[in-house]
C-alpha cells in the first residue's frame, strides 16, 4: 500500500469547480496537489476526493468525514464555511466549532489534518464588502483556534491578496479558474513539505473570456443562486463525489505528461 493515503473533504472549492477540463469534468487544486505530491515524492499515493459543490459546512462533516476516516487515510484535508458565510444569519462561532470537531476526530483516528481557508472572491461579487467582512472574521477565528495546534498543517488562502485578483477567477466570479486552483495547489504542496512546479504559483494569464457585466451577469449567475436559496435546493443535489468510491492510485508523471490527467485513468 502507498505510504501516503490522502482524502479531501469540502464543497465546490475542493471539488474543483471553475477548473473545467475539455471533457466537462472538473479538476481543481486537490487533484493537482495529489498528483504533485506523487511527483515530488517519486512514488505512488492513494487519493480520494469526497467534496461536493454547494454544501454547507455541517453537511460536509455529517456526510463526508466518517466515510473519509473509514478509508484509513494518512492525511485528510478539510475546508468548509464558504457557502455558509454567503447566508446572512450564519454564526461564525458555530462554523469554527465544527472545525474543532474535525480536529478531534482526526486526533482520535491518528490522521494528519490539513486545514485550508478558501480564496477571497469578494472583489468581484455583489455585496462584496459584506462577504469580505464575514470571510475575514471566519478566517481570523479559524487561525486563532488552531494557533495552539502547530501539528495541524495549514494552507491559508483568504489573505493572499494576489489570489484575490480577477485574473485568478472564473466568469461566475465565485469560483477560481485553473490559474487560481494551481496557486492553491502549490500552497498545499508547500505545506506538506514539497515544492510545486514554480509556474503553479503564477501561471500565464488565461486568454480573456468575455465577462458578463450588469444585468447579464445577474441573470446568468446571481439569479440561479437566489432561486436555489428560495427553493431550498443546492447545486450539489443529486451529485456524487468524483473520487468518492475508494482510493485511486496516482503514480508519478513521466516527462511530457500533463497533470490535468490526475486520476482520470484510475
Amino acid at each position: 500500500m502507498a505510504s501516503v493515503r490522502y482524502v479531501a473533504l469540502g464543497d465546490s472549492f475542493t471539488e474543483g469547480v471553475g477548473d473545467e477540463l475539455p471533457d466537462g469534468t472538473v479538476r481543481g487544486w486537490a487533484d493537482l496537489a495529489a498528483q504533485g505530491w506523487a511527483d515530488a515524492a517519486g512514488e505512488p499515493i492513494q487519493y480520494a476526493n469526497l467534496a461536493i459543490r454547494g454544501k454547507l459546512i455541517r453537511p460536509i462533516v455529517e456526510e463526508q468525514l466518517e466515510p473519509a476516516l473509514a478509508l484509513k487515510p494518512t492525511h485528510l484535508s478539510f475546508n468548509g464555511g464558504g457557502n455558509d458565510m454567503l447566508r446572512p444569519r450564519t454564526g461564525i462561532d458555530g462554523i469554527v466549532d465544527i472545525f474543532d470537531h474535525v480536529v478531534r476526530r482526526c486526533d482520535e483516528e491518528g490522521v494528519q489534518l490539513i486545514v485550508l481557508s478558501g480564496a477571497n472572491p469578494s472583489a468581484g461579487l455583489p455585496f462584496g464588502r459584506v462577504v469580505q467582512g464575514r470571510g475575514d472574521r471566519l478566517s481570523y477565528a479559524v487561525e486563532e483556534r488552531l494557533r495552539a495546534r502547530p501539528d495541524v498543517i495549514t494552507a491559508y488562502n483568504w489573505f493572499d491578496r494576489e489570489l484575490a485578483g480577477p485574473e485568478f477567477w472564473s466568469v461566475d466570479r465565485l469560483h477560481m479558474n485553473a490559474r487560481g486552483h494551481h496557486r492553491v495547489a502549490a500552497r498545499v504542496l508547500q505545506s506538506v513539505g514539497h515544492e510545486a512546479p514554480g509556474e503553479w504559483w503564477n501561471l500565464p494569464e488565461i486568454p480573456e473570456i468575455q465577462r458578463l457585466k450588469g444585468t447579464a451577469y445577474y441573470r446568468e449567475h446571481v439569479a440561479p443562486w437566489v432561486r436555489r436559496r428560495l427553493t431550498g435546493t443546492s447545486s450539489g443535489d443529486g451529485r456524487a463525489a468524483k473520487f468518492g468510491g475508494g482510493w485511486v492510485e496516482l503514480t508519478p508523471l513521466q516527462d511530457g505528461e500533463f497533470p490535468g490527467d490526475a486520476g482520470r485513468s484510475a
